[in-house]
């Protein structure tokens, strides 16, 4: 016959209490059956005690008021005192009679055969007439069955104290044997427990990993949760989720592709007029013309690195980008971006401290770059009017370390654990007439990991945010060159 398991969670649940309370219902059941033996051989015993104790009390005092009466009928020759011996007799053989049935050791049947015969004999030559047995042989009969009854009495109070010293040892042994039927039964419990423990744990894990994966963005691997139905049931509802969060995504990742396209072409007009603007091609202008149409044109290069961004996040969730790989030096990179920042540098009086390592990298150029304009353009926008920005560059055991940091409010302790989600704003206030998308930092991550490196803020060495980049290098390693300049 095939055993079949529940196929429900509950089921599980009360098949694994049912066997692992099994065991100890089957050890309750046996003590239970051996108290109730004990009990019932213990009552026996007392009641045969108390039995044997109160016969022989009776025989002792029959003896004492047969012997007493018979002293007065040699005395009296009263028939009526022979009567009441008569009376006395039969309830003596009653009591004999009644203690023979009960348990005993030959010694006692001796004694109560002694007894009985002696008992019987006098009453026969007392009813004889004439009597034919003096009063001495009288009074010497009784004594032997005074000490007929006494060897009777202690003999059977051997036999009930033999029968309680057993009954004590076999208490003894019972609890012995049913402390060793417990320990024996310990190992076998904690292995159903461990057991069903793994049964039931294993799916409950698969379905904690599933929402795990699932809140953490990963929507690619289908989720397929094996174990009783009801938790198959909720792998099933988990797998639909997955398949709804990743339309979603895909939906959102061409909608965002869609209109970063659609914003780059009247974007690049816009910003090749304003460079005609300030080229003079369509004519001159003059100083205030001149510093709106700058205006125009930093805000259009926000604007297109915002592009560029969603465009890069986009790419990286539909796992279409690819890294291409040149040598390139790390130097010229870092001033180049800092390059284009330097009106806001300038206009805000923000001091630069740069020490910056000429090291050779393999790495993919625009992707590097894209990380360094995120955080340095998010440094600049949080850098206070006079406040430092430190860029550094330093290579040690074959690892590049770039530390972006400014001395502007920090990253909240709550928005630490969030501040690289997609689309995740901090608590500070975004500086500058446009406004961020909450995307720059996560592209940051994808493209550091995608190198093989790792991106973490740093607390405790500046009073501002401190982002550090750690990738892999190649190439020579030479003392950090220290520039300091004040804008």
């Amino acid at each position: 016959m095939r055993f079949s398991r529940p196929r429900t969670l509950l089921g599980l649940i009360l098949l694994g209490l049912g066997l692992v309370s099994l065991p100890l219902l089957l050890g309750i059941a046996k003590a239970v059956l051996d108290l109730g033996a004990f009990t019932r051989e213990t009552e026996a015993v007392v009641n045969e005690s108390l039995t044997a104790t109160r016969e022989n009390q009776r025989i002792a005092g029959l003896l004492n008021d047969m012997e007493r009466r018979t002293r007065q009928y040699f005395l009296l020759q009263d028939r009526e005192l022979l009567s009441l011996y008569n009376e006395d007799q039969q309830a003596l053989l009653r009591s004999v009679a009644f203690l023979t049935q009960l348990p005993q050791a030959s010694a006692t049947e001796v004694a109560l055969k002694t007894l009985e015969t002696h008992a019987a004999a006098l009453a026969a030559e007392l009813n004889n007439s004439p009597i034919t047995i003096g009063v001495d042989e009288v009074v010497d009969r009784f004594r032997l069955m005074t000490a007929a009854a006494r060897t009777a009495g202690e003999s059977m109070r051997v036999v009930i104290n033999d029968r309680l010293d057993v009954l004590q040892e076999t208490t003894r042994d019972a609890q012995e044997t049913l402390a060793w039927q417990a320990a024996a039964l310990l190992p076998g419990t904690a292995a159903l427990i461990v057991f069903f423990v793994m049964l039931i744990g294993r799916p409950m894990r698969q379905v904690d990993k599933a929402i795990r994966a699932l809140g953490g963005g990963d929507f690619q691997n289908g989720i397929a949760i094996k174990g009783p139905r009801d938790i198959e049931t909720l792998g099933l509802q988990l797998e639909w989720l997955r398949n709804r969060l990743q339309e979603n995504t895909e939906e959102k990742n061409k909608f965002l592709r869609h209109m970063s396209h659609e914003l780059k072409t009247p974007l690049a007009n816009i910003r090749e007029g304003t460079e005609l603007l300030l080229d003079g091609s369509v004519g001159k202008l003059d100083q205030r013309q001149h510093e709106v149409t700058d205006i125009l044109r930093d805000n259009s290069i926000k604007l297109q690195k915002l592009i560029e961004n969603l465009l890069t996040f986009s790419a990286w969730q539909t796992k279409t980008a690819a890294l291409e790989f040149s040598d390139f030096e790390l130097k010229p990179l870092v001033f180049g971006v800092l390059s284009q920042h330097r009106l806001a540098v300038s206009s805000r009086k923000i001091r630069l401290q740069l020490e910056v390592t000429p090291v050779c990298l393999r790495a993919d150029e625009g992707k590097l770059r894209l990380v360094l304009e995120n955080l340095i353009s998010n440094a600049i926008k949080f850098t206070p009017a006079r406040g430092l920005l430190h860029v550094g560059a330093e290579v040690a055991n074959d690892s590049l370390t770039i530390d972006v940091a400014d001395n502007g409010p920090g990253v909240a302790d709550e928005d630490a654990d969030r501040i690289f989600e997609a689309f995740y704003q901090g608590r500070q206030p975004q500086g500058g007439p446009v406004g961020g998308t909450g995307i720059g930092l996560s592209v940051v991550a994808e493209c550091v990991h995608a190198h093989g490196g790792t991106v973490e803020l740093v607390k405790g060495k500046w009073s501002g945010a401190h982002f550090r980049v750690c990738l892999p290098v190649t190439g020579p390693m030479q003392q950090p060159v220290v520039v300091a300049a004040s804008a």
